[in-house]
């Protein structure tokens, strides 16, 4: 599974995943995502996430997991004929690792992770619009601050799930990191996956985008108040915060 926050490149990490031979789906969206997977998480991430430290109701939690088998069942039913390595491709899946964990005991879960302070600044927020009211972050804050203060929220408990609950199962790459290193990051997923594949040759799709470390352009009084809201989350997640000015 590859789980991010939204705009997060997961796209060019799927797409390499496809062409070293990992099924991904065969109904995805201009983004790679698995679609149906996608619906899956609008029925259920906001519910799942207004349960906090009480646990979802049996029923609920039995529902979910009833619509989880039916969903992945359609997805890997292509591979009915011929068996090989499947995964997906939905990046707010990250939202339901710890569900997804208890009920998928192979899963290994590729997370994806951008500089707080670019997602924040993008004008894709969806997942803020889609689940913002459902996670505990402060509501007094302006919208950029807010984005930052769900993508510190997200991806510290993304981490804190993947190293504590799946371990080896678990690996956590920088966008940034890919984009600078694409033959190196690339060699590290493929083993991570235990997928074959020419990690010269995959590398290549990679393309750091316009928009990489677009914070640094940003309003300095902006930033700052970013990396107030998310210093903890981007120090942890390996970014140095008080930057602006470099």
């Amino acid at each position: 599974m590859v789980g991010a926050t939204g705009g997060s490149g997961t796209r060019v990490v799927a797409r390499i995943l496809r062409l070293a031979g990992l099924y991904t789906g065969s109904e995805l969206n201009e983004s790679e995502d698995a679609w149906k997977l996608g619906d899956y998480s609008d029925r259920w991430i906001n519910r799942y996430l207004g349960r906090p430290g009480t646990g979802l109701p049996r029923d609920v939690e039995n529902a979910m997991l009833d619509d989880l088998s039916a969903v992945l069942a359609e997805h890997c039913a292509p591979l009915a004929a011929t068996p090989r390595p499947w995964g997906w491709k939905e990046p707010r899946s990250i939202y339901l690792l710890p569900f997804l964990r208890r009920h998928l005991p192979d899963l290994r879960f590729l997370h994806v992770v951008r500089d707080g302070r670019d997602m924040a600044l993008s004008e894709n927020q969806n997942q803020l619009r889609k689940h913002g009211a459902a996670a505990p972050i402060p509501e007094d804050l302006a919208p950029a601050a807010r984005s930052i203060a769900l993508w510190s929220w997200v991806n510290l408990e993304a981490k804190r799930c993947g190293e504590e609950e799946l371990g080896a199962r678990y690996l956590r790459i920088r966008f940034e990191e890919l984009c600078e290193k694409p033959l190196e990051v690339t060699a590290r997923v493929l083993e991570f996956l235990e997928l074959e594949g020419d990690a010269a040759e995959l590398a290549r799709e990679v393309a750091p985008p316009p928009s990489l470390a677009r914070w640094r352009a940003a309003d300095p009084a902006v930033v700052a108040e970013l990396e107030r809201v998310g210093s903890e989350a981007l120090v942890e997640l390996g970014y140095d915060v008080g930057t602006a000015s470099r």
